[in-house]
């Protein structure tokens, strides 16, 4: 294999900053890295179904939904849990000032909320939360296509309410006066914000090359929670548009880093697919093995999962 050809989002906390950055790809392991950048998860899958990309760096529900579709992938690897957050103006309370999520979401009956594509993972997760509290035709969801453009339309009153990354939620805390209404672990424990998903192809024949892919992936997980300096450092520069300062909040914002794939990701994970099939989002029920192949990451990930560890970000 002479390259690797790797779908990325515009997400700060994602250590494809890191890579890109440092070019530890090229200069460590001694090969190509062909970076593609894509508004949105499903769009990723897309690019996969086209056979033009070997990895990417997505949330797990637009995964599952192209692996129902047949798209040759699994998740090979986790990266961070917990990333969908819920931001509003001030004007709104939050959960821990009603005590129910139930009570927290009925202010926002005959508002809109602001979410990235349908089939992401934050409008899933969104959707799902509006449907067990009975809220279902009291609320309306608006997809956007990039995540970029849910603070613009907070800023002009199109929805009163983003539902996405911890990017989204520092811009609004810092240029809305916005704050989090409702913390990520409670809209979904442990919910896999982004994993590595690999095509199934690349498992068998450039085995070598995803695994040392991947070993550069959990040093840089490492170098978010314990050098969060150095990490934000190298992530503002490669971006271009943000400052250290800011990344620095964004990786604070949910501290749980890691490449490992634990039960709690897994488990997750699988508790998406019942919505996801009970909504039409996907056509049959989809089992672990449909899902993941934690072979390689299981062999490089010897310590215990990281995600409960923040080290120096807590």
């Amino acid at each position: 294999m002479k390259g690797v050809r790797i779908g990325y989002l515009s997400t700060t906390y994602h250590t494809s900053f890191i890579l890109i950055g440092t070019e530890w790809i090229e200069k460590r392991m001694g090969t190509s890295a062909e970076w593609r950048l894509f508004p949105t998860g499903p769009e990723m899958m897309k690019a996969f179904a086209k056979g033009e990309l070997d990895v990417g760096y997505i949330g797990l529900p637009p995964a599952i939904i192209g692996i129902d579709k047949g798209f040759p992938v699994k998740c090979v690897a986790g990266g961070h849990m917990e990333g969908t957050i819920f931001t509003a103006k001030k004007d709104f309370k939050a959960l821990k000032e009603l005590g129910s999520v139930e009570a927290t979401l009925s202010q926002f009956k005959g508002k809109t909320i602001g979410t990235p594509t349908k089939g992401s993972i934050h409008d899933v997760i969104i959707r799902n939360l509006i449907d067990k509290s009975g809220l279902k035709d009291e609320i309306t969801v608006r997809n956007f296509a990039w995540a970029d453009q849910i603070l613009q339309a907070m800023e002009d009153g199109e929805v009163d309410v983003g539902v996405g990354t911890p990017p989204l939620a520092v811009l609004a805390s810092r240029l809305l006066n916005a704050k989090i209404i409702m913390p990520p672990h409670v809209m979904w424990p442990h919910n896999p914000s982004y994993g590595i998903v690999a095509i199934i192809e690349m498992m068998k024949t450039a085995s070598q090359t995803l695994e040392g892919f991947l070993k550069l992936h959990e040093e840089a997980c490492n170098l978010i929670r314990t050098r969060p300096q150095e990490a934000a450092g190298i992530a503002a520069k490669t971006i271009g548009m943000v400052e250290k300062d800011f990344v620095l909040e964004v990786y604070a914002v949910s501290p749980k880093y890691c490449a490992s794939l634990p039960k709690e990701y897994v488990n997750s994970t699988l508790a998406f697919v019942p919505f996801l099939l009970r909504t039409g989002y996907i056509s049959s029920s989809l089992s672990e093995g449909d899902i993941f192949d934690a072979g390689i990451v299981e062999r490089i990930h010897l310590e215990k999962p990281h995600y409960e560890d923040p080290g120096v970000l807590a």
